[in-house]
């Protein structure tokens, strides 16, 4: 097995410089989204406009499964595969940028899933609006070459245009949806279609062509809606629309709670983590109840829940009061921009302590790796730049906590590196600095980690191959940095062994 981020410096990406193959997928007019770009922040100002004026997805997501259970789609939305008992699938979130760090995940992906039965995309298919012509060189070009059938669910930038591309691509869904009852003038409904971004007249001309690049018959799959149920194997997977907002429609919940029942083992797949950044987000289901309640209920057989939305990986092994314990994870680092982990507080949720907590890239490589950035964008780099041995020793000391990495010899913490690491938003021990803290950590995740787009290597990428038995699952986190020895032979990252009951 290759060295990981855990074992050297060389296993993160740091300190060689020949670049892998990848190179040579990536489209030469590829484009470079930059949240930065007032154009880009324009185009995606659907979701804003909802928390300011209510949200659509509900509604617009009941018309469109009304629609594909009238064309015949099973009405209880379960696809009923014919796995054997012992099978391996890819969870692969947050993809669809389109620029090199996209395409990096490719080859070790085509390595650790040649013998995977199917793929799913958590959350963000395609940025920054999820168009459909943005479909060929994000989508069907990157993953041509895997064999298998992909499923996927959105996420909130899949529904910045009413999620007309992901119906077509997904769903089979050719035509557009009607037009809901117009708005009462003067209403904030009223207010928000004023403002609505649509999809552009003769947005997806081009899809026909794009499609040939995963026309064999083993790729092909027609999914029931943007929610589902896969019956595989052994185990159920249930995938989740979290729309604009992290939330979902009574009639999702009700569809959820009646596809839960029952001893089944299963998964969960949503686009909004349940557990991320050392807190708890429960996902509120509209007329009560939330997401995580029906998952914890023992009744449901529940062993894992797996969110994108946050571009990194992150597990958090939750013990509940029955004895079992569900495993949490935040799996989006499929290729776009990379959201900070040094920003991290030293965990301790849901008796997940420090011990128990893992994130990929190590909060030592991501402030190391930010800081770098940003002295090069500000040209500071004098004052900003950390090498990855004085990020992670500045975070060991003010987290409280030992190296993660294997010890080598300690780098001595200076003022400077202490001011660097306040100024980038570095987490503390919850009994230090908690007012200011918070703050901090939203406005990085927000407005800093958006303008993080690198084109030069470790882009600290990952994801997962689950490994299916009757008796027990497997998950692992593969890392992708862009250099040419982790494309060789991708490090694992993380690794847990899950009973199933």
């Amino acid at each position: 097995m290759s060295e990981s981020s855990r074992d050297t410096a060389e296993g993160a990406g740091w300190g060689v410089s020949e670049r892998g193959e990848y190179l040579r997928l990536v489209p030469r007019q590829a484009e470079k989204i930059s949240w930065l770009n007032p154009r880009h922040l324009w185009a995606a100002r659907n979701g804003v406009l909802a928390s300011w004026f209510g949200d659509p997805t509900g509604e617009v997501r009941a018309r469109w499964a009304a629609r594909r259970v009238a064309a015949g789609a099973p009405a209880d939305r379960v696809i009923r595969r014919d796995d054997p008992d012992r099978f391996s699938f890819l969870v692969i979130g947050d993809t669809g940028e389109g620029g090199e760090p996209q395409y990096a995940v490719v080859p070790g992906l085509l390595k650790e899933g040649r013998d995977t039965a199917f793929a799913v995309l958590a959350s963000d298919v395609i940025y920054p609006v999820g168009a459909a012509d943005d479909y060929g060189p994000k989508f069907f070009r990157p993953y041509q070459d895997y064999r298998a059938p992909v499923y996927a669910i959105p996420g909130n930038h899949d529904w910045y245009e009413d999620l007309a591309g992901f119906m077509r691509v997904f769903c089979d869904d050719t035509g557009p949806l009607p037009a809901g009852p117009k708005p009462r003038p003067l209403t904030r409904a009223w207010l928000r279609s004023l403002l609505w971004h649509r999809p552009r007249p003769g947005d997806g001309e081009h899809l026909d062509e794009a499609r040939k690049l995963r026309s064999s018959p083993a790729q092909q799959a027609v999914q029931p809606g943007p929610y589902w149920a896969i019956d595989a194997g052994p185990v159920r997977i249930v995938g989740i629309d979290t729309g604009l907002l992290g939330t979902i429609d009574a009639e999702q919940g009700a569809w959820l709670r009646e596809v839960s029942r029952g001893p089944r083992p299963k998964i969960l797949v949503t686009g909004s983590p349940l557990y991320v950044d050392g807190e708890h987000h429960p996902c509120p289901v509209e007329g009560g109840g939330t997401v995580d309640d029906i998952v914890r209920d023992p009744a449901h057989g529940y062993v894992a829940a797996i969110g994108g939305d946050i571009h990194n990986y992150q597990r958090y092994p939750v013990r509940l009061d029955d004895g079992r314990t569900l495993q949490y994870v935040v799996a989006g680092g499929g290729g776009a921009f990379t959201h900070a982990t040094h920003t991290i507080p030293r965990v301790d949720v849901a008796g997940v302590t420090e011990a128990d907590f893992r994130c990929y890239p190590l909060r030592g490589d991501s402030l190391a790796f930010y800081s770098d950035l940003y002295g090069r964008r500000t040209r500071l780099r004098r004052f900003f730049s950390l090498t990855e041995a004085e990020a992670a020793a500045v975070i060991a000391e003010r987290l409280g906590i030992g190296p993660t990495r294997a010890p080598g010899a300690p780098a001595r913490v200076t003022r400077r590196m202490r001011l660097v690491a306040g100024l980038l938003g570095t987490g503390r021990r919850p009994d230090r600095g908690k007012r200011f803290r918070l703050p901090v950590r939203k406005a990085y995740q927000s407005l800093f980690s958006p303008g993080s787009a690198t084109y030069s290597p470790p882009f600290f990428k990952s994801f997962l191959r689950i490994d299916v038995t009757p008796e027990a699952l497997r998950l692992r986190c593969f890392a992708a940095t862009g250099q040419r020895a982790q494309e060789l032979a991708p490090p694992v990252e993380d690794e847990v062994t899950v009973p199933l009951p």
